[in-house]
């Protein structure tokens, strides 16, 4: 792989060119996993060495790409603008484009929801029947794979490096970082797996949207991929329910969480009546403990650093009346699934071909779904660990007087950590410029597509300064369907998951993204909307298993939808009516 640069004249420190030969970028799908600027180290020890070759290497097990079409420039996949994060929309479109049955329009839809992309612009190398047919190949494989025990050896290793986690006290900042590297060294092998799986799956929707396209009712498929069972990402929101019915159940444990979430641990510490919720709560923790908010981002907090964001959550669901069970649901979605496979292949008899290909479509989605969300919880589980490991560096250097806070562990290249160690005064300034600089990016809003140049800075709006017409009552507001189901609630606009204090059982959850900190939420909410998102963003799945409805992709939905207003979330048809 080439030697990765950065611009010299960058805004961000670790800013890329966007690429010549493939130049059209998007902040769709990624911008649920990487919603904010990323920090330096998040960008040199895992997206560089590992996110884009892992990428890379995946396709070309796919079929779709030779390595050599990837050319010299060393980031392709992803780009980083401004400090956000970017996904290459002309190589996907290229992919489809060599995929049977598949269109760049329906890879733009299926990947990064709604958009404003230029379209789809061919070039001369575009078709090529010879990949055409190795992708042939792989989708056969595809509709025939029954199990993924690979995901299962994956996961057990990462589990292998979080059960030897030594006492960080006792290694030297040296010994610290030396590790750190060392677990990230299969990054790149776990990353191309989670992106070979999240490029299978894109298979079973196609066929099972095509073909219902065709009975005439497209609105279909999302009952065809939900209640699968077996999510990991959803697995933290069943726990959570679990707690939330102890402390429901138990007035002293009820009397504290009343209190605040402030505080809460310590109290509950104290408290005597406590002690099951306790020790269950710190079991979620061992399993759990490396999922939270933007869990990509090194410095971001997870429920493991930050115990009382998971305590937040739990506060909301054990206000929920037991009719609300997530196991409930999913029982009801499952059955609503297997009855309508039932009956659309019974539809399909005078037709054995497509009758064939979209049963095995429906196995293959049942595989695959809950494979992506295992292969990205795998690789979370990792960045965890070397989070840990750089945050016992950060405390270190925080009493050393070198940082301000903890975090700052990750304004600092994985490239400039050698030499700070040894001469820590040398980057001081410049963690202080960038940690400025950083705050003042957070405050902007990036473009949602680039097309071959980087806006200057002075071009970008303030987050949140758009003018947008707020939603009256007769109004409908349309996006992606995430989860079927119709709900009519109190919409209330959580823009931190942080923060749920305002979310009461039965309300519609109206969020700005969707990422795992955002899941246990639903499981209390009626319904949710989400102003970003595409048909198998994680947390759509998630929403899938929890059978919740759920729309995505309601631009600005956030900012039109009033708080405190009664709508209708209709899952199936992808739409929300203000009434």
């Amino acid at each position: 792989m080439p030697k990765f640069s950065f611009m010299t004249d960058g805004i961000w420190v670790v800013d890329t060119d966007p690429s010549d030969e493939y130049p059209i970028y998007t902040r769709g799908n990624i911008g649920e996993v990487f919603p904010e600027v990323i920090a330096p180290l998040s960008w040199t020890l895992g997206v560089v060495p590992g996110a884009e070759p892992g990428w890379r290497d995946a396709l070309v097990e796919y079929g779709a790409f030779d390595p050599e079409e990837y050319g010299d420039e060393a980031a392709v996949f992803i780009g980083c603008f401004g400090g956000y994060g970017y996904l290459n929309v002309s190589l996907y479109r290229v992919l489809a484009v060599r995929t049977p049955g598949l269109t760049p329009e329906l890879m733009d839809q299926a990947l990064f929801g709604t958009s404003d992309a230029p379209p789809y612009r061919a070039r001369p190398d575009d078709e090529d029947p010879a990949k055409t047919a190795r992708v042939e190949q792989m989708i056969g494989k595809i509709l025939t794979t029954e199990d993924l025990p690979e995901l299962r050896d994956d996961l057990a290793e990462v589990e292998r490096i979080v059960a030897e986690r030594p006492d960080m006290t006792t290694l030297s900042s040296e010994q610290l970082l030396a590790r750190a590297r060392e677990n990230m060294g299969v990054f790149r092998r776990l990353f191309a797996r989670h992106l070979l799986m999240s490029t299978a799956v894109t298979v079973p929707i196609g066929i099972i949207q095509g073909v219902c396209n065709e009975i005439g009712d497209p609105t279909l498929p999302m009952t065809l991929v939900a209640g699968l069972g077996g999510v990991d990402s959803a697995a933290p929101s069943w726990a959570m329910w679990d707690l939330g019915r102890l402390v429901a159940s138990t007035p002293a444990l009820s009397s504290e969480f009343d209190k605040g979430v402030d505080g809460l641990l310590d109290r509950l510490r104290g408290t005597a009546e406590a002690g099951d919720f306790l020790a269950a709560f710190d079991r979620f923790l061992v399993d759990f403990g490396s999922r939270g908010p933007n869990e990509w981002e090194m410095r971001a907090p997870t429920w493991g650093t930050h115990p009382e964001l998971a305590l937040a959550a739990i506060d909301r669901m054990r206000l929920s009346p037991d009719s609300a069970a997530p196991e409930r649901h999913n029982h009801e979605r499952a059955e609503e699934r297997h009855a309508l496979v039932a009956a659309i292949g019974e539809k399909l008899a005078g037709a054995p071909e497509v009758q064939g290909q979209f049963l095995a479509a429906c196995r293959a989605a049942a595989v695959y779904l809950p494979g992506r969300e295992r292969s990205k919880t795998t690789i979370i589980k990792l960045v965890h660990e070397a989070r840990l490991l750089f945050t016992e560096l950060g405390r270190r250097m925080v009493e050393a007087g070198w940082f301000t806070k903890v975090e700052d562990f990750g304004m600092l290249t994985d490239q400039e950590w050698d030499e700070f160690l040894v001469t820590p005064e040398k980057f001081v300034d410049a963690i202080r410029e960038r940690d400025a600089l950083h705050e003042r990016l957070q405050g902007l809003e990036p473009p949602f597509i680039v097309d071959g140049k980087v806006p200057p800075i002075e071009e970008w709006r303030p987050r949140g300064s758009a003018a947008v017409a707020v939603a009256g009552a007769g109004d409908v507001l349309a996006g992606i369907p995430g989860c079927p189901g119709q709900y009519t609630g109190r919409a209330r606009v959580v823009l931190d998951p942080e923060d749920p204090t305002a979310l009461e059982p039965g309300d519609i959850l109206v969020a700005p993204i969707t990422d795992p900190a955002w899941t246990p939420l639903f499981v209390a909410a009626g319904a949710v909307v989400v102003d970003v998102g595409a048909q198998i963003s994680h947390a759509v799945i998630v929403a899938r298993e929890l059978g919740i409805p759920c729309v995505v992709s309601v631009t600005e939905g956030t900012r039109r939808i009033p708080d405190g207003a009664t709508i209708t979330v209709d899952g199936t048809t992808g739409t929300v009516t203000v009434l």
